[in-house]
């Protein structure tokens, strides 16, 4: 097969591998043939950067040692009751790890960058239109044949009908009423936000910054639609991401001094903003502001992880813990009419709060140092690759004090890893030089955005 596949079958065929009940379990079946190919064409080159990451990995691994371990202010638990969930994550992370490493040391000629681009951008496409079939049709969800495989004492927990079971929507009392918070293709509507935020940049350089006017005109099209899942998703961690995408593009096209553009895209937010006020969509908003239900659930995690993180400060407890109690008493847990009531899982409020909890203050310090040494190893690249792949490295230390990272959140930020990591490898010559704002047809290195 040609080189890359696995990258084009993850991202182009994503939607089929939701319907299939595979949505986010292909991450780890496609990693397999692309260990394959890195373990048959050695050695591999590594980004820089790359020893912190590696050590992440091993931080992860000690970890698991307080796995026996429960913490005073958390549910009691077994070493075998944890070792799932511990399994999954560290195959998640080893997973991610193989696709940065593959698509890094693809070649030119195997996998252009170009190509990798419009696929990224392509997903965001995709993910944009599972929003608009949430909020059209929230009430969409089908068995799919993964799930008719699996036993049915199985399918009952609810994290594998997420994996298995494609839904539009989650259907949640945000508002004081059930409504739909769009999701697909992937099981949470938290999910679907932090992967639209991290896939936005490769978004605009390949359809809106692009000399073809057609396809420029149906990607502001589609940008504009977006602003329909986009609310309806009550997403406020979403909201807050875009506002700083949008702060980053000002202060960068001011400071690069293209003021005719910065005009644009101002009188653009103008207008969008007219237009969103006289909307029905805005009672939407001043909804879900007026409503910040989830706060005091955020608040008490946060703050049992903070306490409980330092009994074991310097390498967590190897997994998550469920919570005693919850924001309301210590006495309130589940019960037949209320299974979710109370207990709440410390870790699964941000990736910042699973890693204090699971691989404690240096598994935390690890993880973000080797994103801040990927911000800072390419911040002189100002082609398009350059901006949108800085953008991807930078959301994730945002997003991690209110989504998980883990799994397809991950795999983007990594992917827009391996793109800067190939422009800085096969474009060196760009640095400095060229005026293109598009992509570049040919080999040579991306053009510069001034």
């Amino acid at each position: 097969m040609h080189p890359g596949w696995p990258l084009t079958a993850l991202l182009v065929l994503y939607p089929l591998w939701w319907a299939l009940g595979l949505g986010t379990l292909i991450v780890y079946l496609l990693a397999v043939p692309m260990a394959i190919h890195l373990w048959f064409r050695r050695p591999t080159a590594v980004p820089p950067g790359f020893g912190l990451w590696l050590l992440f990995l091993a931080w992860v691994v000690v970890s698991t040692l307080m796995l026996g371990y429960d913490p005073p202010g958390t549910v009691p638990g077994s070493v075998a009751g944890r070792l799932i969930s511990v399994a999954f994550n560290l195959a998640g992370y080893l997973a991610a790890t193989v696709i940065l490493l593959y698509a890094g040391n693809l070649t030119e000629k195997e996998f252009p960058r170009r190509r990798l681009v419009r696929q990224l951008g392509s997903l965001f496409v995709v993910v944009l239109v599972g929003g608009l079939l949430g909020t059209l049709l929230p009430a969409l969800e089908f068995t799919s044949p993964v799930e008719l495989l699996l036993p049915r004492s199985v399918v009952s927990d609810g994290f594998v009908r997420s994996l298995v079971h494609p839904s539009a929507a989650q259907l949640q009392e945000v508002l004081g009423y059930t409504s739909p918070r769009p999701s697909a293709p992937f099981g949470y509507t938290n999910t679907w936000g932090n992967c639209l935020g991290l896939l936005l940049g490769w978004f605009v350089i390949s359809w809106i910054a692009q000399p073809n006017v057609r396809r420029r005109v149906f990607g502001l099209l589609i940008a504009a639609l977006g602003a329909i899942p986009v609310v309806y998703s009550l997403n406020r961690g979403l909201w807050l991401g875009l506002g700083l995408v949008l702060t980053f593009a000002v202060v960068r096209l001011a400071l690069r001094g293209r003021f005719l553009v910065l005009t644009g895209l101002l009188v653009a937010l103008t207008v969008a903003a007219t237009v969103l006020a006289a909307s029905p969509l805005t009672s939407i908003i001043e909804g879900r502001l007026d409503n910040p239900k989830s706060n005091n659930i955020r608040a008490f995690t946060t703050e049992s992880t903070l306490e409980v993180v330092s009994e074991s400060p310097v390498i967590g407890f190897g997994s998550t813990r469920a919570a005693l109690g919850s924001s309301q008493s210590i006495a309130v847990g589940p019960n037949p009419d209320c299974q979710r009531c109370g207990n709440p899982t410390l870790g699964s409020n941000g990736q910042l709060w699973l890693l204090l909890i699971a691989q404690g203050y240096g598994g935390a310090a690890l993880y973000i140092a080797f994103f801040l040494r990927s911000m800072w190893v390419y911040r002189r690249d100002h082609t398009p690759i350059g901006v949108a792949g800085l953008l991807a490295c930078g959301l994730p230390l945002f997003f991690m004090f209110v989504y998980n990272s883990l799994t397809m959140p991950l795999v983007i930020a990594f992917l827009s890893i391996a793109l800067l990591w190939r422009n800085q490898r096969e474009g060196p010559a760009a640095r400095g030089a060229g005026s293109a704002t598009g992509l570049a047809r040919t080999d040579r290195p991306i053009g510069v955005v001034r």
